[in-house]
């Protein structure tokens, strides 16, 4: 690892996500795993990440956006991708030339997409979403057979070859919920619908990282593992990560800037939040929320100073917040750890979502490109 002193940095470890790869394999044996590396790989840096997932056996990549898409090409992935968040008037015709698999949830999508194939003279390879009960993107079960229908078309034209059936879970992270079974229920009618018309996918997939952990039934032939692919549980209730042989990937830390001596009764940062008990040291941590740490981390978000949790001492600045160090001696310089895997008694990104009432996705995600990715383990596919 670079041991350039750094203000900061997001030391991603590539040998922990490969292992974390296998381990999603070994949970879904019968389904072929796609990696999903949406919004920068959920903060880790996306080029990297899918590498080291290709690496680890990922038969499938996931992007959100079309830009997404096109970079992972750029930087040289040649194997299955897809991409599917688009709006009226996307890129289509480049995705196809691509050979990157879209996805259409309603006739404009699919008309887009036929219309840009034709244009390039390539057959498009296209999921078509269903919507089974999450209320976002996909096909409500009321439109599916038109948008079933004219997919058929256009792929006995040559058009387009439908190359998935899909849908995405709303409660999974919540065990035994009933939707799950709900939605599972209005898949299979809606996949037989389509295969009565005619479709024969190369691929059905709904299950998301905590269905891929918890809910067999739903692997079909192709699982989605977006946030356990980086170590974290999709949620608490459902088990840590080391319950699912998982490890977290990334460990955030700072140098400290300043420490220094203030008498008791001293107030810290903007609106004097945290007023010091008694005679203290205050560590800076050069850090803030143009970092993408939460400004809602003020006076709750946990960091390691000195061999101890510390909580942030009042206010989070742009650039930095302030820790109590009470009786115990720090120096500038030394290391304040934000999150990691808790091997060494630091919060992890699951501490931290507590502290802040979030997601530990968003702890990760947010995490600023102002912060310098440091790459371990990128010596070979071994994992270990």
């Amino acid at each position: 690892m670079d041991e350039t002193p750094m203000r900061a940095r997001a030391v991603v470890d590539l040998a922990a996500l490969r292992a974390n790869v296998r381990a999603l394999r070994a949970a879904a044996p019968k389904a072929e795993l796609m990696t999903v590396v949406k919004s920068d790989a959920y903060g880790h840096g996306m080029v990297p990440c899918a590498r080291a997932a290709r690496a680890a056996g990922a038969d499938w990549l996931g992007a959100a956006t079309p830009e997404e898409a096109f970079a992972l090409r750029a930087a040289g992935d040649t194997g299955r991708l897809m991409c599917w968040l688009w709006t009226p008037g996307g890129p289509w015709r480049q995705a196809i030339e691509a050979d990157i698999d879209v996805s259409a949830s309603g006739l404009w999508a699919l008309r887009e997409a036929v219309a840009a194939a034709r244009a390039c003279g390539r057959t498009a390879r296209l999921h078509l979403k269903a919507d089974t009960g999450l209320g976002r993107n996909g096909c409500q079960p009321a439109d599916w057979p038109d948008l079933v229908a004219e997919a058929r078309a256009a792929e006995a034209e040559g058009a387009i070859r439908v190359t998935g059936l899909w849908s995405h879970f709303a409660c999974a992270d919540e065990p035994g919920h009933p939707s799950i079974a709900a939605q599972l229920s209005v898949f299979h009618e809606m996949v037989a619908h389509a295969e009565r018309a005619g479709l024969r996918p190369e691929v059905r997939h709904t299950a998301n990282s905590a269905a891929t952990l918890t809910v067999p039934e739903s692997h079909f032939d192709l699982v989605r593992t977006g946030i356990s692919t980086y170590g974290i549980s999709p949620s608490p209730e459902l088990g840590t990560a080391a319950d699912f042989g998982l490890r977290p990937v990334m460990t955030l830390s700072a140098a400290l800037a300043s420490v220094k001596r203030v008498p008791g009764g001293h107030g810290v940062s903007y609106g004097h939040r945290y007023v010091t008990p008694g005679e203290t040291s205050l560590a800076l941590v050069p850090v803030g929320y143009g970092d993408g740490i939460p400004r809602h981390a003020s006076g709750t978000g946990p960091v390691l100073v000195a061999g101890k949790w510390r909580t942030i001492a009042g206010t989070v600045a742009m650039d930095q917040f302030v820790v109590d160090l009470g009786g115990d001696t720090a120096a500038p310089g030394d290391e304040a750890v934000l999150f990691g895997p808790g091997d060494r008694g630091e919060p992890t990104a699951e501490d931290w979502a507590r502290a802040v009432d979030t997601i530990a996705y968003e702890i990760v995600t947010r995490i600023s490109a102002r912060i310098p990715r440091v790459y371990v383990g990128e010596d070979g596919g071994t994992g270990n």
